[in-house]
């Protein structure tokens, strides 16, 4: 079984040329687009300038929106500061999360939420689900897109709001490769998109929203056989309303490049 001549698009980076080899060998017709590169995690500066901020005691509340930036965060905070400090930091104050999935993140760590925002979980249950609470000073775990309507929405409410970005890869250095791709992408012109690693759908968002195509970009990926390499990466795509068709039997590159192809076989 083979891709069958269908147009794969890949956002794969260090192992770009591989996975261009394996699809091209499962008869797929490749696009690879580099989509990040790793940094320091010593650059994280805005995400350890707000732990030291919770540890001292400046906000009132902390609301986290997913379950993939929760568990980065704790991860980025865990190379500077003890184990459990964070956490035991989360529960001296007001903890919301943005439905089921940040939820399980922060019990993980021992924190539960004091609120939970109901279904479908969008910013606007996320407001009303703290309407009329005293809490002011106010954190924003993000990762991927802002969501600017909920920070309006704080501000409106007078909240001192702190937007805590989430990040330990940025956009490669060469970006043009993602910007043809969400373009073609926004045009309808893939079959089957291939996902290796959570922050690729972010950063491809990122891209179609700087080319004024993030609507069109989305709309036609949902329209896609997407084939997520494992949990984690499909549980960032389901954040932007992307539902992964299969996922492999292990979460490695060949068996996800030779998986989809059967996939797309049958």
């Amino acid at each position: 079984m083979s891709f069958g001549g269908l147009r794969v698009l890949a956002l794969e980076s260090r192992r770009a040329a591989e996975i261009e080899q394996l699809i091209r060998r499962q008869g797929g017709e490749p696009f690879v687009a580099p989509s990040m590169r790793e940094i320091p995690l010593a650059e994280n500066e805005e995400a350890f300038a707000f732990a030291g901020r919770l540890m001292a005691g400046e906000f009132d509340m902390a609301i986290f929106l997913t379950g993939v930036g929760t568990r980065q965060l704790n991860r980025l905070l865990a190379t500077r500061y003890p184990e459990g400090e964070f956490a035991a930091a989360l529960k001296r104050v007001t903890v919301v999360a943005r439905g089921p999935k940040p939820t399980a993140a922060l019990r993980e760590l021992g924190v539960t939420p004091a609120v939970i925002a109901p279904m479908p979980n969008t910013w606007r249950e996320l407001l009303a689900s703290i309407e009329g609470r005293s809490e002011r000073r106010i954190a924003v775990q993000e990762y991927g897109r802002p969501n600017e309507e909920l920070l309006d929405g704080l501000r409106a409410r007078g909240a001192e709001v702190t937007r805590v970005r989430v990040y330990q890869w940025d956009l490669p250095e060469d970006v043009a490769p993602l910007r043809e791709a969400a373009r073609r992408l926004a045009q309808g012109a893939f079959d089957i998109v291939l996902f290796t690693t959570a922050i690729q759908i972010a950063h491809l968002a990122r891209i179609a929203r700087e080319e004024g195509v993030e609507a069109a970009m989305l709309e036609n990926l949902r329209r896609c056989r997407v084939c997520s390499i494992g949990p984690t990466t499909t549980e960032a795509l389901e954040e932007f309303g992307v539902h992964p068709a299969m996922e492999p039997s292990q979460p490695k590159m060949g068996f996800l490049v030779k998986e989809a192809a059967e996939f797309a076989a049958q």
